[in-house]
């Protein structure tokens, strides 16, 4: 083949072909040897497969994905396909396959499990994607809502109408009246579970046509959500837009046909039966139903509910990866608007900008106009007013001298239900008000930011607190007096964590909430979606809101908090820094290491550095920035990324975790795409 591999000192691979085509190849077969490991794990999960070698641990997940039909919806959507792509992504898979013996060799997770490599099918690419994102929107949250409304009422239904910690991001984007180069700046951090290895990749793709870097998902073609070409850089946020809808079933059989009540009447379904196989277990058996609104996820043939699940590319057997390859080729903000045209899921807000002063400021991605209740809560599948009738129009937004998006209800308000808080995107933009000559190196200190400016409720009502014993009295004065940084060493900040713990752990145990608790545990829900619907979670994720809204008349939350401070210091424990205990723990599918030998963290769940944790559950971080990046328009070369671990996912390559120090402390990879500046590799192929 017609191609090249350099690497960086950090390892990043720069690849160049001689078309677009063999540079599909080259970057598949690059994530093959680099990614072996990852991606495997990947397309068995998107296939319902990973039960066979990862054992009885990933069950729930391969019913899932069964049920939910990913990898016949990954392969719908590759049939409808313009034939360019298809031809782009077929080499791409061929370049995977090519690599994976070689891949395997260098990750022994293969010869711990008897995994055996690929091969990999053409729309393995998509079902990549649709099984990485098919929860990013959340759509379990309406399961939640549901058990709200039953048991405490509708209008209870807002208290915990806020971001649940599920996905998010910081991006924003300056002009260059307020860059030290007199060019734009687009920076900002992907907000993620922590993979290791990480899910994003920095990757330069080079060939006749095009030459971009950016950040690439092991296992996907192209470079979807932050690319620099030269000429033009995009970058994106979840959009919290809610695109996807359950419905409620009835199911009944009739002459031996299984059938479902939809607005027409009764009609038929699809079901077959599926084997999960297990790894140390005995087989599963899952039956795979779909109705015409979609597949059922929860419950099904003689359950006491059964929902079903539609999402647009279900719908339309359209995923977006059209646009792939046009990002790959944009020149102009014009280009990557065009793009973005055809993008399907997840729904984002993409930022961007060109060398000749284009901006762009836009919504992207389907949401499918219907009745309010769908974005809701479970709407019934037989009630004609809950059926889609079109697409909305996506909002966009000129830009002025600064843009800034961080999953707040802004932009794409008409399109959501729960948003993050203002406070990381307020913060940011008076982060930025404060100068005018901004560098891409400038830009660490936002990225790190740690003032938590959502524990100003809670604050308040410690401060107003009287007749407390003198050990609580004295802690008062202390959470008062702290500045409000979740920063790693500070002792302060791990007292406002124990606190607000339980705080959270109170308000879940108030008789006001007992009726919910009761329902919650009463459920059946598959144990994948359980997560959105515990509790304990639920209020600390919506302590703002519970501590400040008039609902709840009976919870007495100044009484709530001076139990909570009496209890915490009372404790009388010993005094950890918040980074002693707010360590970083990253999902791996084989896990290597103990949390503890994880390093801590600064940050918190509303800090720009969003480092998440869930109080009262755990301070350990499963969620934060995936990369960090900052496209400079002056000077592609200019630029920065650094991602949490490093470009390979090979266990002891020397980039393995060589970025793990920069990540932790704000520090840059330069984005290199010289090419006489790089290495280049000679590995036989």
């Amino acid at each position: 083949m017609n191609f090249k591999v350099y690497r960086d000192s950090w390892g990043i691979p720069h690849l160049r072909a001689g078309s677009a085509d063999e540079l599909a190849f080259a970057q598949g077969r690059n994530a093959a040897i680099d990614r072996a490991w990852q991606i495997e794990v990947d397309r068995h999960r998107s296939q319902g497969t990973s039960a066979s070698f990862l054992g009885e641990s990933a069950v729930g997940w391969d019913r899932f994905a069964r049920q939910s039909r990913l990898d016949d919806t990954a392969r719908r959507c590759f049939d409808g396909l313009d034939p360019s792509t298809a031809a782009w992504i077929t080499r791409y898979v061929e370049g995977v396959d090519s690599g994976l013996a070689e891949g395997a060799r260098r990750a022994p997770q293969f010869a711990a499990t008897g995994l055996t490599p690929g091969p990999w099918r053409p729309w393995t690419p998509l079902g990549v994607w649709l099984s990485v994102h098919i929860l990013f929107a959340g759509f379990p949250t309406k399961l939640w809502r549901e058990e709200v409304a039953r048991a405490l009422g509708e209008e209870a239904i807002e208290l915990f109408a806020t971001d649940p910690g599920g996905s998010g991001s910081n991006g924003w984007l300056v002009t260059g009246e307020r860059t030290a180069g007199g060019a734009p700046l687009i920076a900002g951090d992907p907000h993620r579970m922590i993979e290791d290895p990480g899910i994003y990749q920095q990757i330069q793709l080079a060939c006749d046509e095009f030459d971009v870097a950016g950040l690439a998902v092991p296992g996907v073609p192209g470079i979807a959500h932050f690319g620099h070409t030269g000429s033009v850089a995009w970058a994106i946020t979840n959009a919290m837009a809610d695109y996807q809808d359950l419905y409620r079933e009835r199911l009944r059989e009739d002459g031996g046909e299984l059938q479902a009540l939809g607005p027409d009447g009764w009609r038929p379904v699809s079901a077959h039966t599926e084997t999960i196989e297990v790894a140390g277990g005995d087989p599963v058996t899952v039956e795979v139903i779909e109705t015409e609104r979609g597949p059922v996820v929860v419950g099904g043939r003689g359950a006491s509910e059964t929902l079903s699940l539609r999402t647009p590319p279900r719908v339309t057997g359209d995923l977006g990866f059209d646009a792939l390859p046009a990002l790959l080729r944009a020149r102009s903000v014009g280009d990557v608007d065009r793009a973005f045209d055809r993008w399907t899921e997840p729904v984002n807000v993409v930022q961007a900008a060109d060398t000749a002063g284009g901006l762009l400021h836009r919504v992207a991605g389907r949401v499918p106009l219907r009745d309010p209740a769908n974005r809701l809560r479970t709407v019934p599948a037989w009630e004609p007013a809950h059926g889609w009738r079109g697409w909305h129009e996506l909002p966009r937004r000129a830009v002025d001298t600064i843009a800034v998006m961080a999953n707040e209800r802004d932009l794409a308000a008409p399109l959501g239900v729960e948003f993050a808080p203002p406070h990381r995107a307020a913060r940011i933009r008076a982060l930025l008000g404060e100068r005018r000559d901004w560098s891409a190196d400038d830009m660490a200190a936002i990225h790190m930011d740690t003032r938590l400016d959502s524990a100003k409720p809670l604050l308040a009502i410690v401060a107003a607190l009287d007749g407390l014993s003198e050990d609580a009295e004295r802690l008062r004065r202390r959470l008062t007096g702290w500045n409000r940084h979740m920063d790693a060493d500070s002792a302060d900040a791990a007292r406002y964590a124990d606190v607000r713990s339980a705080v959270v752990r109170l308000i879940a145990a108030h008789p006001a909430l007992a009726p919910l608790a009761r329902r919650i545990d009463a459920c059946a829900h598959p144990s994948e979606l359980r997560p959105w619907l515990a509790l304990v979670p639920r209020v600390a994720f919506a302590l703002e809101g519970l501590l400040t809204a008039s609902a709840l008349p009976s919870l007495d939350r100044a009484e709530v908090v001076r139990t909570a401070i009496e209890e915490v210091a009372a404790a009388g424990e010993a005094e950890p820094t918040w980074g002693e205990r707010h360590r970083l723990a990253p999902w791996q599918a084989l896990p290597e290491a103990q949390h503890d030998n994880w390093p801590g963290l600064s940050g918190d769940q509303e800090c720009v550095l969003s480092t998440s944790s869930v109080a009262a559950v755990t301070d350990l971080s499963v969620r934060g920035p995936a990369a960090r990046y900052v496209w400079d328009l002056a000077d592609r070369d200019g630029s920065r990324w650094v991602v949490p671990f490093g470009a390979s996912g090979a266990v002891g390559d020397a980039h393995q975790r060589d970025q793990l120090p920069l990540w932790l402390t704000g520090a840059f990879v330069p984005v290199l795409t010289d090419w006489n500046r790089l290495t280049e590799e000679n590995r036989a192929r």
